[in-house]
């Protein structure tokens, strides 16, 4: 198999909501488009989960996901790569 081949699985992105489960994330994937009537601009999202191998994900990255073939019941993509990670806020003692 040749390495030049074009892929028919999508690549969507998005940002990870959920790493509470082990090897899983859950990644909402938002859309945006003109509504036909009343030409405004109406967002959509869905929410995915996706196969992380080794949990390097976390709560707020933005990462980019590859369709592939079922892993488990919901599981029907995997990471393709952390396109930008999470700002760590820190936390002060208060006074």
């Amino acid at each position: 198999m040749a390495t030049n081949e074009k892929s028919n699985r999508r690549v969507l992105s998005g940002e990870v909501v959920s790493d509470k489960m082990d090897k899983t994330v859950v990644v909402r994937v938002e859309r945006r488009y003109i509504h036909p009537v009343f030409k405004k601009t109406v967002r959509r999202h869905n929410k995915y989960q996706v196969h992380d191998e080794q949990n390097q994900c976390s709560e707020g990255d933005e990462i980019q996901m590859i369709e592939c073939r079922p892993l488990s019941k919901n599981k029907r993509w995997r990471l393709l790569e952390i396109v930008k990670k999470a700002e760590v806020a820190e936390v002060g003692s208060g006074k």
